[in-house]
């Protein structure tokens, strides 16, 4: 994506990733998996992960939080 992303996009982006690493359970290979559905660098998926944990965004603030969030900063 060499557009600038809105603030919807990378809601969905920062969505996509928790859920892939509760789902798969394996941080590196999950933002791998992201970067190529999204067409993303690691560098804008890495923008988009600090702005969500620090937005709190779904699925974080979210009733049942997601168990990734401390994997997330490593």
């Amino acid at each position: 994506m060499g557009k600038r992303l809105t603030v919807e996009q990378r809601r969905e982006i920062f969505h996509a990733l928790v859920t892939t690493q509760d789902t798969i359970r394996d941080v590196p290979k999950s933002r791998q998996i992201i970067q190529k559905r999204f067409g993303i660098t690691e560098t804008v998926l890495r923008q988009i992960e600090e702005e969500g944990i620090e937005r709190e965004w779904p699925p974080l603030n979210e009733d049942e939080p997601a168990s990734s969030v401390r994997a997330m900063r490593a």
